[in-house]
């Protein structure tokens, strides 16, 4: 695996060895009352001046992490569990959209399963950090203190134009609308297109912000059922049927939550059908820059006449940048652009050009990079560690960020996120992924496992207990 101390200051050196022990500290792996390496053994070990060690070790003690004693070396405290506030009773079952998404912004659980994203450290606590500082600090002076245009920052346009080209999806820049995010990307596409009452298609399970939206504009949700190679199709014609959706909201690669990607027969008839039947498609690809560039997009096989195309870089560079973007035929991005002239006036020209900095200067590719490695290494041996405890995980190419796991008889989603929320433990249960609920709920019982944090040692022996339990 790279060295996270590679290329960096003094500083940065002492805080990544820092953050490292710590976060092997919070993830059970070194446990209380452990012997920290002695200062020359630690500087041998990670190729650093025993400096860094000190200044490591004692920003550690500062944080709670561990405890000097004089003549003995550094020793790893048991936890306090003063600094972790208890959630509410009502969101510990996180059973609605704003529960869940009020707890995934919220610092509440020390183990955070079922969250959205990796964890800091992952990303902009890491090697990133330091290229988004320079970023911040270095080649902005230039910047504009006025609004800025609403089509977003053109160089950045003009890149994204670029590698869309590579996932063969040619577009103009003119084609290209920057936003706040995919969230909001998904809420201009909302209100441009839908008035309340209309019918729309959606994943089933699929992405539970976009259910609130369509929730908040009196839209009705017909939910198509995914499997492991993309929607089911002989479901949607029995819907089409009946129904006359004017738009199909899908996420076709590294799908959120079962982690499956559509296959390329299944992707053309899908067309094939939005054309017959005269649906919209709208594609969300948040894990665009983690998948091969041939992968069976929707909108490479459309070229955008049917298809709205959806990305963003929150969810690959940083949580706290929010830079998405929509691209599609010319008249539907100029109406949207007017819609968010409207609603928002214009995004972050700042924010913008440290995200264009960051692909132009190769940090973000070089930052994807290491990315995939930790996936690609957190994958199986996460698969194989739910299996062991006798849990159903689904198939789950790499490239993306969930496991899709179904629980045993006698273990109700609910009653097991409660119960980890004590503990600390945030479960995401895969209730909260159905349009309709209730009637999926009874029908499976399961949950969406982030990738990143599903070898936890906590996690794993909380999951061991509750199925011992339930047996």
């Amino acid at each position: 695996m790279p060295n996270p101390e590679e290329d960096v200051s003094p500083d940065s050196k002492v805080e990544a060895l820092a953050r490292r022990i710590a976060l092997s500290i919070e993830q059970g792996s070194v446990l209380p009352g452990t012997r920290l390496r002695s200062i020359r053994d630690a500087a041998t070990k990670d190729g650093v001046g025993r400096n860094t060690v000190v200044e490591a070790y004692n920003r550690l003690a500062a944080r709670g992490y561990v405890e000097a004693r004089p003549g003995s070396g550094y020793y790893v405290r048991k936890p306090s569990a003063s600094h972790v506030q208890a959630p509410a009773p009502h969101v510990t079952e996180a059973v609605d959209v704003v529960s869940l998404l009020r707890e995934q912004l919220e610092q509440h659980y020390e183990v955070r399963v079922g969250d959205g994203r990796p964890p800091a450290s992952w990303m902009e606590g890491s090697e990133l950090g330091s290229s988004l500082r320079r970023a911040r600090s270095q080649g902005l002076t230039d910047i504009e203190h006025g609004y800025g245009t609403p089509w977003g920052y053109l160089p950045l346009r003009e890149t994204i134009a670029r590698m869309l080209g590579e996932r063969t999806i040619p577009v103009s820049p003119r084609q290209v609308l920057l936003t706040q995010g995919a969230n909001h990307a998904l809420d201009l596409i909302v209100r441009h297109l839908l008035d309340a009452g209309d019918e729309v298609l959606v994943d089933s399970p699929g992405y539970y912000p976009l259910f609130g939206k369509l929730k908040l504009a009196k839209v009705e949700m017909l939910g198509v059922p995914r499997l492991a190679d993309g929607p089911d199709l002989d479901a949607l014609q029995a819907l089409l049927e009946k129904h006359r959706p004017k738009v199909f909201f899908t996420q076709s690669l590294a799908h959120n939550p079962t982690g499956g990607s559509i296959s390329l027969p299944k992707a053309h008839r899908l067309l094939q059908m939005a054309a017959a039947h005269g649906f919209l498609v709208v594609e969300d690809d948040p894990f665009a820059d983690l998948q091969p560039p041939n992968a069976p997009r929707l909108a490479a096989l459309d070229q955008l006449e049917r298809v709205i195309y959806v990305s963003s870089f929150s969810k690959t560079l940083s949580a706290g940048l929010r830079v998405g973007y929509i691209a599609g035929a010319a008249h539907r991005i100029n109406a949207l652009c007017d819609l968010k002239m409207v609603t928002v006036v214009s995004t972050s020209d700042f924010v913008e050009r440290v995200v264009h900095q960051l692909i132009s200067a190769g940090q973000y590719r070089r930052h994807l990079n290491r990315l995939k490695a930790r996936l690609d290494g957190a994958l199986g041996p996460a698969q194989k560690a739910l299996a062991r405890l006798g849990l159903t995980v689904h198939p789950s190419p790499p490239g993306g960020y969930y496991l899709w796991v179904e629980l045993p008889a006698g273990l109700t989603e609910l009653g097991l996120a409660r119960s980890a929320a004590e503990r600390g433990i945030f479960l995401a249960p895969g209730a909260v992924f159905f349009p309709q609920r209730q009637g999926q709920q009874q029908a499976l019982q399961a949950m969406r496992v982030n990738v990143a944090y599903a070898n936890d040692i906590r996690f794993l022996r909380f999951l061991q207990s509750a199925l011992k339990a339930a047996s």
